[in-house]
C-alpha cells in the first residue's frame, strides 16, 4: 500500500484550546508520513504553544497575522489556501467551529480557510458541556452537511479541566488516519470487517475467573487500520482497557459464549472475519453463586471446553457461495509455525497470523509485535514493529490473497 500522504500539501489550523500542544505531534507525524505541512494559528492557540515551536516542527514559517504585510506577502491566507491540498483544524474549538460556520475571516486560520476550496477535517476538542451545547452541535451539523467537511472525534475520557466525557482531541493515529482518508477511497471502502479482540473471562464464582493477559491492542490496531482503509468495522471486544479507535463499532462481551453469539449473528454479513481474540479455552463446569471460601484442603475444579469461536464461524460460512475471508491469530510458546499450519488446515482459514508470546516484545500487554503470516497456499511472510505497523502489514497480506 502506498502512503497517500506522501508529497501532500497539508495546512494545519491550530485553535486556542489546551489541546493545541498536541498539534505539534500531529505536524511531526504528518511530516514523518511524507506530507509537506504549513501551520496557521489563532491568537488563542499562541497562548498555549508558540509559533516558533510550530515552525521548528513544520520546517516552514507559521501564519499568525493576516494583517501583517510581511506575512501576507510571503505566505499569507491566499497563498496558504492555494497551496494546500487539505486543511486540518486541530484542535477545532467551539469558538473556532462557530466562526468557521459563520464564514468569518478574522484570524489566520479562518481567513485562510475562507479562501480554501478543498477538503477540510475538523478535530474538535473542548469541554464536554461546550461540545454538548445545542448551538455547537448545530454548527457542526451545518458544516458536515457540506460534502468537503469531515470530522474525527471528539474522543471520550478525562479532560484537562477534570471533567469526564466527550471533548478530547482524537488520538494521533486517528487524526492521521482521518487525514489520509481525505485523499483516498481505500481498498476496503464499502466492505464490512468483523474482528474479535481481547481476552474472555470465564467465572468460577462472583470474584474469580479464568482468563489470560491479552489486552486487545493487536486486534484494535487491526480495526483502526481497516477503518483507515475505508472499511465498516465491528469489533467484538473482551474486557480491555486499551484505547478504542474512532469510527469503529465496539460490542463489549465477557465470556466465550457471548463472543460466539455476537460473531455468529454477524459473520455471514461480513467480507472479512479476523479472529485475533485470545479466547479462554476452558471454563468451570459449575459456577458458584457465592464466593468459594478458601480452606486448608486442596480444592478441585472441573473444567470443560469453551466453544471454538473461529472454528464454529468458519464451519458456518465455508460452503457459502460468497463467504468472508477468514483470518486467525495463533499465540504460541513453541513450534509456532507447525501449530499455525495445523490451525490453518483444521479451521479452513485463508491466513493465520502466528507469534511467539514468550519472545520479548511479541507477547501480551506490549506495544510491539513480531509475527509470521502463514497462508493457505503455503507461503510465509514475516512482520515486526509496533502493533500499528504490524496491523498494516497484515492487511497488506490479506488484501494480496
Amino acid at each position: 500500500m502506498s502512503n497517500v500522504l506522501q508529497g501532500r500539501h497539508i495546512a494545519v489550523g491550530v485553535g486556542g484550546g489546551i489541546a493545541a500542544y498536541k498539534a505539534g505531534d500531529l505536524v511531526r507525524e504528518l511530516r514523518r508520513q511524507g506530507a509537506v505541512v504549513r501551520v496557521a494559528m489563532t491568537k488563542g492557540a499562541q497562548e498555549f504553544i508558540t509559533p516558533l515551536t510550530m515552525q521548528s516542527l513544520s520546517g516552514a514559517p507559521v501564519f499568525t497575522e493576516p494583517f501583517d504585510p510581511n506575512q501576507d506577502e510571503q505566505f499569507g491566507h491566499l497563498h496558504l489556501a492555494r497551496w494546500a491540498h487539505a486543511f486540518v483544524i486541530a484542535p477545532a474549538t467551539a469558538d473556532l467551529i462557530a466562526r468557521i460556520h459563520a464564514g468569518m475571516g478574522n484570524d489566520a486560520v479562518t481567513t485562510s480557510l475562507l479562501a480554501f476550496r478543498g477538503p477540510v477535517l475538523l478535530a474538535p476538542a473542548m469541554n464536554t458541556a461546550m461540545w454538548d451545547n445545542e448551538q455547537t452541535q448545530a454548527n457542526v451539523r451545518a458544516l458536515l452537511a457540506v460534502p468537503r467537511f469531515r470530522m474525527v472525534g471528539p474522543g471520550v475520557g478525562p479532560l484537562a479541566d477534570g471533567d469526564v466525557g466527550a471533548g478530547r482531541l482524537s488520538e494521533l493515529p486517528d487524526l492521521i488516519a482521518a487525514t489520509a482518508k481525505l485523499f483516498e477511497q481505500g481498498p476496503l471502502t464499502g466492505r464490512k470487517v468483523l474482528i474479535t479482540a481481547g481476552p474472555t473471562r470465564e467465572s468460577m464464582d462472583p470474584v474469580r475467573f479464568i482468563s489470560n493477559p491479552s489486552t486487545g491492542k493487536m486486534g484494535l490496531a487491526m480495526a483502526a487500520t481497516a477503518r483507515a482503509l475505508g472499511a465498516e468495522v465491528t469489533v467484538i471486544l473482551g474486557p480491555s482497557e486499551a484505547r478504542r479507535p474512532d469510527g469503529v463499532t465496539i460490542v463489549d462481551i465477557t465470556t466465550a459464549d457471548q463472543m460466539l453469539a455476537e460473531v455468529m449473528s454477524r459473520v455471514e454479513q461480513t467480507d472479512f472475519f479476523v479472529a485475533s481474540a485470545a479466547v479462554s479455552d476452558w471454563k468451570a463446569q459449575t459456577i458458584s453463586t457465592t464466593k468459594v471460601k478458601k480452606g486448608d484442603e486442596p480444592q478441585t475444579v472441573t473444567l470443560v471446553r469453551t466453544p471454538d469461536v473461529l472454528l464454529t464461524a468458519s464451519t458456518k460460512v465455508h460452503s457459502n457461495p460468497k463467504r468472508p475471508v477468514l483470518v486467525g491469530f495463533a499465540a504460541e510458546t513453541h513450534d509456532v509455525i507447525a501449530y499455525a499450519r495445523g490451525k490453518l488446515a483444521k479451521k479452513k482459514l485463508d491466513l493465520v497470523v502466528a507469534n511467539d508470546v514468550s519472545a520479548a516484545g511479541a507477547g501480551f500487554a506490549v506495544d510491539t509485535n513480531a509475527v509470521t503470516m502463514v497462508a493457505a497456499d503455503g507461503s510465509q511472510v514475516n512482520a515486526q514493529g509496533s502493533k500499528a505497523d504490524v496491523a498494516r502489514k497484515v492487511w497488506e497480506r490479506i488484501l494480496s490473497i
